[in-house]
């Protein structure tokens, strides 16, 4: 399947939950499959912290161009294309084509840098609503969202609830958790300290705080992976490194390992550490330092039951979607029982509500990964939206 991006430009200002607007804004997007005559079957897909509007499929010419969730949407698919029009939009602030910190502001002609506005979830899906209606699509058969995307899919009923007919929320939470706020701002601490960080205004300088984005992104891939994934992948196992007496040390030998590698306080030794240091090394080559601002605090910022003195069962009381939410048992940083909150808040409204929790040991990636089980649950799910259509 071959992806095209596509860029709509909106004029008017949109209107920010902080109260300040923007104007003159562009969002990129991407569409799959076909809208039909009823205008009934576009399914919007919400992406997660460093995703973006490239969803499914491949650029033209370019093999490994492969969309963020290829696995989940495309012909025969999950969410078959077949069957439904799906649209990725990249959000506000990102660094993927919408405007955001890199672009020019309007109103000063001098990049946005650190000037860029405060967007919440609430703002990207009203921005995405606005994408919308230049479409003519006045009603979503689903919004999808796995992550930070799937706050974006459960504010979509509550913000817009007769425009939605279902809502797909994995691996998600109602909230952050304090701990999550926590390693959000060690991260965030990782950027703005950087000497090459400049405020923000990094731009004018020349150059870009990579230290800070390495250390930001290691910190946050630790957080989704689970222990046993990391076990099983690197254990303890060493690097090879500079050996002293040219072969290479026998596992579980510490006093060869002691003797024959050569160790340093500054070298990687372990395998992990390779690992996170390469992840962090590509991260920082295409992600933007001031966008990883905006989207950890929108994280943190997301909180619908807090108009509501905490209380979620009413704050979800506008929504009228049927819901798909799906949780992971070894995903700790999006746990099983903050989307069993959900669930619970939901079933007091008599909403109509499916729960899946899958037993995978991939911890909080796993929502992007192959799971015939959670694949099959998705995949049926959609079945079940294509026979109401049809």
């Amino acid at each position: 399947m071959i992806a095209v991006p596509q860029f709509m430009h909106f004029p008017d200002a949109l209107a920010l939950q902080s109260g300040a607007s923007i104007r003159d804004y562009t969002l990129a997007y991407e569409t799959y499959g076909s809208l039909n005559a009823e205008r009934s079957n576009a399914v919007l897909v919400c992406h997660a912290l460093n995703a973006s509007h490239h969803v499914a499929g491949v650029y033209e010419g370019q093999d490994k161009s492969e969309g963020w969730w290829d696995n989940m949407i495309g012909p025969g698919k999950p969410v078959d294309t077949d069957r439904f029009f799906v649209i990725g939009v990249n959000n506000l602030g990102s660094c993927f084509g919408s405007t955001g910190p890199m672009h020019e502001n309007p109103e000063t002609g001098q990049v946005y840098g650190a000037d860029f506005p405060v967007v919440t979830v609430e703002d990207w899906v009203g921005a995405q609503a606005r994408l919308l209606d230049r479409l003519g699509i006045v009603q979503l058969a689903a919004v999808l969202g796995g992550s930070l995307g799937g706050m974006q899919a459960l504010s979509w009923t509550l913000q817009y609830p007769e425009r939605v007919r279902h809502a797909v929320v994995v691996a998600s939470a109602p909230n952050l958790t304090a701990e999550n706020i926590a390693f959000n701002e060690v991260a965030r601490r990782a950027i703005v300290t950087d000497p090459d960080f400049h405020g923000g205004h990094y731009y004018r300088h020349g150059v870009i705080p990579k230290r800070g984005l390495r250390i930001a992104r290691m910190i946050g891939h630790i957080t989704y992976l689970s222990d046993d994934v990391m076990n099983e992948k690197f254990g303890r196992s060493l690097r090879p490194r500079e050996l002293l007496a040219g072969q290479a040390a026998p596992p579980g030998d510490p006093a060869t390992l002691l003797r024959d590698y050569h160790y340093s306080t500054q070298d990687i030794e372990f395998q992990i550490e390779s690992y996170l240091r390469y992840q962090g090394d590509k991260f920082s080559d295409y992600f933007d330092a001031n966008t990883y601002l905006l989207i950890t605090r929108a994280l943190d910022y997301f909180d619908p039951a807090r108009r509501h003195g905490g209380d979620l069962t009413q704050a979800l009381a506008p929504a009228t979607a049927h819901f798909l939410l799906v949780s992971f048992s070894t995903d700790w940083r999006f746990s099983p029982q903050r989307s069993r909150e959900i669930v619970k808040a939901l079933l007091d409204n008599r909403r109509s509500v499916t729960y899946a929790e899958i037993d995978a040991p991939h911890g909080h990636d796993a929502f992007l990964l192959d799971d015939a089980r959670y694949l099959g649950v998705v995949g049926a799910y959609f079945d079940r939206i294509a026979k109401e259509l049809a």
